[in-house]
């Protein structure tokens, strides 16, 4: 994940940028609700022995390239790479999306929505073993410009689903388990480059 992470933020950078294109780059703060219908137990019960949810905690790592730039729209893809942690539970979700950023609503605001997929890896709390699973999210957030180069990311609200680490999908349970959802809040600092 990493590495593929590194090599997406270096093309960004290499990729030569119009006049009008938007490259951002940003690493914020990030909570999640981790939730699930079942519960499940055992040493590779991802959000604890017996629990249906828990509340995660860790950082966004991503970048934005709006490439296409229309009267009231820009549109473009984001990259980023969530780790976050909860109880020696550890998630690390990365993600690539379409992005479409409103520009006509206000000269400081501009307000974005985003599809994204990619994969996620999760590790119980008491268990090494890790395991990798298709991720998908939609977010919603708004950008307020500082200045030419900096924008404060006022809020950002996330949901999407990942099948995480459990006694299903690493041990000898009969049964499986449903995806978890997430919600995900978010907020911090942007800084464009073009």
């Amino acid at each position: 994940m990493k590495l593929w992470f590194s090599v997406v933020v270096l093309a960004l950078c290499l990729i030569p940028a119009s006049a009008h294109a938007q490259v951002g780059v940003y690493i914020n703060p990030v909570a999640a609700r981790i939730s699930t219908s079942t519960a499940d137990s055992g040493t590779f019960a991802f959000l604890g022995d017996g629990n249906k949810s828990a509340w995660f905690e860790g950082v966004n790592i991503g970048g934005f390239y709006d490439r296409y730039h229309g009267k009231s729209v820009d549109v473009g893809f984001d990259v980023r790479d969530t780790y976050m942690g909860s109880n020696n539970a550890r998630l690390n979700d990365f993600l690539v999306g379409a992005r479409v950023v409103a520009k006509n609503l206000s000269p400081m605001w501009r307000p974005y929505v985003q599809l994204s997929g990619g994969a996620g890896t999760t590790r119980a709390p008491h268990s090494t073993i890790k395991t990798t699973r298709a991720t998908w999210a939609v977010f919603a957030g708004a950008d307020y410009k500082l200045s030419r180069v900096v924008n404060i990311r006022a809020f950002e609200v996330g949901y999407g689903s990942l099948t995480t680490i459990s006694s299903a999908t690493v041990g000898s349970a009969a049964t499986s388990l449903p995806s978890s959802k997430m919600l995900q809040v978010s907020a911090g600092l942007v800084f464009r480059f073009k």
